[in-house]
């Protein structure tokens, strides 16, 4: 009898690393698997679906103009009800620390539905920062039946708050899945390549909440003096449409004529800019995850990290929004030959082989099905 998942997803990030996932359920005998989005975000996530070629098979249009938590919360619940009770899936996959995924979790748990977390155990142990992500991730934790850990640190902190062992499945980061299949494609892109002409770039993208108001404006002081000191080095900032974000940057850095302030990029797009640039800037989640794929060090723009194993690893380093931190970080990692950049740009990548997606959907059959004799690919050793 086949068995009903639906992967419940409502931003570009989420899209991106549910991708690999939605496509090995569909592969995996036994499974009838389904997607639902929130449209939490609208045309960034449209952009990551074309991408990967997935069409929703229910999608709630949520988004629209400076919504807030309430609004995604409060919408995302009733709508994913309606979706649930008319479908009544075996499992509800989410992914992360979204309010979508929050939300879809809850909505499964209201209804007694199984929940699967992917990327599941990550934590800062602070739960202002990253705000509202780490409130998310850990009311996804209490609910969810399966978990899928990316990393041992991540199933470490489920195992310390108790979550049965049986329960963890230890299976790389879908992140570095998606990457490795769009950089496989190996496209160019001369309109962006042309913005930097001959010289190095530098990678920013700055976005999360936590960092709205002062911190952003401490982090554009930085970047503005980082450019007028290093005519030579380009800084590529795509930059979110969000008015507390688009407004401060423009008024900060579009003067200067070695900083390109481009329209937000699609994912082949930015994998593009992570292969040819020379370091990256950012406060995003995944990226933090994609650089080490094309051992491009990492600067992180904010207090902490619920990837820890990237800063203990050498690629990345934190800095949070001290201006002084980020120009220091800068400096160093202008200069390819230091020691400090080799050593940032070898490393590897801690966070997975590119087989997550795999094992996951191994793993959820396994969990719904029953049938010892469908494949399991074994857990991932970093």
């Amino acid at each position: 009898m086949m068995k009903t998942v639906i992967s419940v997803f409502g931003t570009r990030p989420e899209a991106i690393k549910m991708a690999p996932v939605v496509h090995a359920l569909a592969e995996t005998s036994g499974i009838k698997s389904k997607v639902c989005v929130t449209g939490q975000h609208r045309d960034l996530l449209d952009q990551a679906m074309s991408l990967f070629g997935i069409a929703p098979d229910f999608d709630l249009k949520l988004m629209k103009p400076s919504q807030t938590l309430f609004d995604i919360t409060g919408g995302a619940l009733g709508g994913l009800r309606e979706v649930f009770d008319a479908t009544r899936p075996d499992m509800v996959l989410v992914h992360g620390d979204t309010t979508t995924s929050m939300a879809a979790a809850m909505a499964a748990f209201y209804l007694r539905i199984p929940v699967g977390h992917v990327e599941a155990g990550l934590r800062s142990f602070d739960v202002h920062s990253p705000w509202p992500e780490e409130f998310n991730r850990r009311t996804i934790g209490s609910l969810a039946r399966l978990h899928f850990a990316p990393t041992e640190r991540a199933r470490d902190n489920l195992l310390a708050e108790k979550v049965d062992p049986r329960n963890i499945e230890l299976t790389g980061n879908t992140a570095i899945d998606a990457v490795q299949m769009i950089a496989a494609r190996d496209e160019d892109f001369p309109e962006i390549r042309q913005r930097w002409s001959r010289r190095r770039i530098v990678l920013v993208t700055a976005h999360r909440r936590e960092n709205f108001g002062a911190p952003f404006s401490r982090i554009l002081q930085a970047l503005r003096l980082y450019a007028q000191r290093n005519p030579g080095m380009m800084l590529v900032y795509p930059v979110h449409p969000n008015p507390n974000i688009s407004g401060p940057a423009h008024a900060a850095l579009a003067d200067l004529d070695n900083v390109a302030l481009i329209p937000p990029v699609n994912y082949q797009e930015l994998v593009f800019l992570l292969r040819h640039c020379q370091f990256v800037l950012t406060d995003s989640g995944g990226i933090q995850e994609e650089a080490p794929t094309f051992g491009k060090p990492v600067i992180v723009l904010r207090e902490n990290t619920e990837r820890p194993e990237a800063v203990e690893a050498g690629t990345a380093v934190l800095v949070g929004s001290d201006p002084r931190k980020i120009l220091l970080a800068m400096d160093v990692l202008t200069d390819e030959s230091s020691g400090s950049y080799r050593q940032m740009s070898s490393v590897g990548n801690p966070f997975g082989d590119g087989n997550a997606a795999r094992r996951i959907a191994a793993r959820v059959a396994r969990d719904l099905t029953q049938d010892s004799g469908l494949l399991v690919l074994g857990e991932y050793s970093a």
